[in-house]
């Protein structure tokens, strides 16, 4: 999954993609198949990815306060209402993988953790507004070699953009996870 600050893409970016999408859906009228989707999704990915890299907006998350903020909104209810498995705190989003427990929907879990971390966070900066992007970006994991993927991804995020001194950004992964072998892989 990937959340991001509401500040964190340009407008410009932000009509491209509802361009794109609005492109998309009259090209490929429904019903849509799941190759549709899936190929959608990796244009749209691929393109909101480079720009959340570059580090538009306040990126509230170069400063420390905030980044342990968010992380313990992250690891509050860890192995009682769901099961992280990594993270990386971005300075302006975040990616994390999540398996929610039953009972728990994902949409609840992930929008108290953004919720309580947007109040702690626009109280003390006296903010007001939206914190958050709406939308999150999240995806099923399939098999081991994709929970591979998804987890090297996350894992080295900072490198490929750019950001070499971990004081700009924070990542974690479950200890028993790494003891497993399922470690980050830094190049």
């Amino acid at each position: 999954m990937t959340f991001r600050l509401a500040d964190a893409l340009p407008q410009a970016k932000l009509q491209l993609l509802r361009r794109l999408r609005a492109d998309w859906e009259r090209t490929h009228p429904s019903p849509r198949s799941e190759s549709d989707w899936t190929a959608y999704a990796r244009e749209v990915t691929t393109a909101v990815e480079h720009s959340l890299d570059e580090g538009y907006g306040g990126c509230h998350f170069r400063d420390e306060r905030w980044c342990k903020e968010l992380r313990s909104r992250l690891l509050l209810f860890q192995q009682q209402r769901y099961q992280l498995a990594c993270w990386t705190i971005m300075p302006n989003h975040c990616h994390l993988v999540i398996r929610p427990f039953e009972g728990y929907p994902l949409e609840d879990l992930v929008g108290s953790m953004k919720g309580v971390a947007a109040r702690h966070i626009n109280s003390a900066l006296g903010l007001s507004g939206q914190l958050w992007q709406e939308e999150n970006y999240d995806r099923i994991v399939r098999d081991e070699e994709h929970l591979w993927r998804v987890i090297q991804y996350i894992g080295a995020n900072p490198q490929k953009a750019g950001l070499a001194h971990e004081n700009a950004w924070r990542r974690w992964i479950l200890p028993d996870w790494d003891a497993a072998g399922w470690g980050f892989r830094d190049p």
